[in-house]
């Protein structure tokens, strides 16, 4: 009986696993929801293995980078950045996968690019993240209904007093600056949602 149930657990622990991780093709197809259509086809794609180990899923050939959806995220939620803001990106999967929470990850970078340690965009970096609730993406087809798609564009240093830039969102649609005066400074532009 002891072993049945050892077998079994093992047989729903695989079954669970394999259904929370889709296939490489159903992670690209989602992942590229994030990217503007015109570099969707030349984009480097993130993702996950099969156990739930990140790695690159496609090579890209030109400056646009996309993440697929983190199989132990909550909700559905892809993204592609310009590949200036690797180091920046690489730095904050480095330090979550050590452990470390949200303000420790900012005060660890903040700290380093002051420093000189972590590269940031000299000229602004555009990120694009695609948001849904879980009941609307199919892992078998990779259709995702009701998404969202959110800009930013960093702007590491930037105030408002240097954009011009107010420090809330002035309106649906309209852009902001968030964390400003800092390594993480970005304009966000949320569309106006419908």
């Amino acid at each position: 009986m002891r072993l049945i149930c050892i077998t079994f657990l093992t047989i729903l622990s695989f079954s669970l696993t394999a259904q929370t991780i889709p296939s490489k093709e159903i992670q690209i197809k989602t992942a590229l929801l994030a990217a503007p259509e015109d570099q969707r086809a030349g984009a480097k794609v993130y993702g996950y293995t099969s156990s739930g180990e990140f790695t690159t899923l496609r090579q890209g050939s030109n400056e646009l980078i996309c993440i697929a959806n983190d199989p132990n995220g909550k909700g559905f939620s892809v993204a592609c950045y310009h590949v200036s803001a690797e180091p920046f990106m690489a730095r904050g999967r480095a330090l979550k996968k050590e452990g470390k929470g949200f303000q420790e990850i900012f005060d660890t970078r903040e700290a380093e690019a002051k420093a000189g340690k972590l590269k940031l965009p000299d000229n602004g970096s555009v990120l694009y993240v695609t948001t849904a609730d879980l009941e609307n993406v199919s892992w078998n087809t990779g259709e995702v209904k009701d998404h969202y798609t959110r800009s930013v564009v960093y702007i590491p240093w930037a105030t408002s007093e240097s954009t011009g830039l107010p420090t809330k969102a002035p309106g649906p649609g309209l852009p902001w600056i968030m964390d400003p005066g800092t390594h993480r400074a970005h304009i966000m532009i949320s569309p106006a949602r419908e």
